[in-house]
Formats: C-alpha cells, structure tokens, sequence
C-alpha cells in the first residue's frame, strides 16, 4: 500500500504507557497506553489508540478531539454536571474549552484524532 494510507495496526508500534498527573485524579489508580500512529510534522495533529484502566481523574481540552470507543465502558462528566456514558462504538467530540472528568468504568480502548490550536 501507499505511504499515504495508513491502518490502524498495533502490532508493529512499541506503546506508550502513562496515568494523569497525580493531582488531577479523584478515584483510582488509572493507567493509559497510548499507540500514536499519526502525527502531523507540525505536531498540530495526531491519530491513534488509547487506552485506560479503572479510575476517575480531571480533564481540560484546550485541543479539538474525535473519539470512537471500541471496548469498555466509561462516564465523561462536564463542569456542568452533565453525565455521558460511552460504551464500544459511540463515537464523538470533546471541543476545546470541555472541562470535567473523565471515569473509566470498564477499561476503555478508543480510537482518537486529535487537533491542537
């Protein structure tokens, strides 16, 4: 295939493994891996696969993201107490200036683009 089309194919990229930062948890111990497959050479772009163990933490998006979730069960709560469960094959966006928290109730693998400001 062509250098300009690229699948989602874990198996030949080395993950990276991470959790929130310490003071943004409220419940849990999460754990991310992350398989960046895209990233645009400006770094303003990125497309992978992301996933998280059970556990509870803050989030704040200053950047514009689409996510399909493929496994797994968890709550996205806004500041304005406004509460979404999304479960494999919801798919949405979490717009810049979106604050709230982020539970992940079921380990949860999604798929994700992401664009920077």
């Amino acid at each position: 295939m062509s250098s300009t089309f690229l699948s989602f194919d874990l198996s030949s990229l080395q993950p990276e493994h991470d959790a929130p930062a310490p003071g943004k948890i409220i419940a849990g111990d999460p754990r991310f891996t992350t398989w960046n497959l895209e990233e645009a050479e400006d770094g303003t772009l990125f497309a992978g696969v992301w996933e998280s163990t059970p556990g509870k933490w803050r989030i704040a998006y200053d950047e514009w993201e689409y996510c399909t979730i493929i496994s797994g069960v968890s709550v996205i709560t806004g500041d304005d107490g406004t509460a979404t469960t999304v479960k494999a094959g919801d798919s949405f966006i979490l717009r810049p200036g979106f604050n709230g928290s982020w539970e992940v109730i079921e380990t949860t693998r999604k798929q994700y683009v992401i664009k920077l400001p």
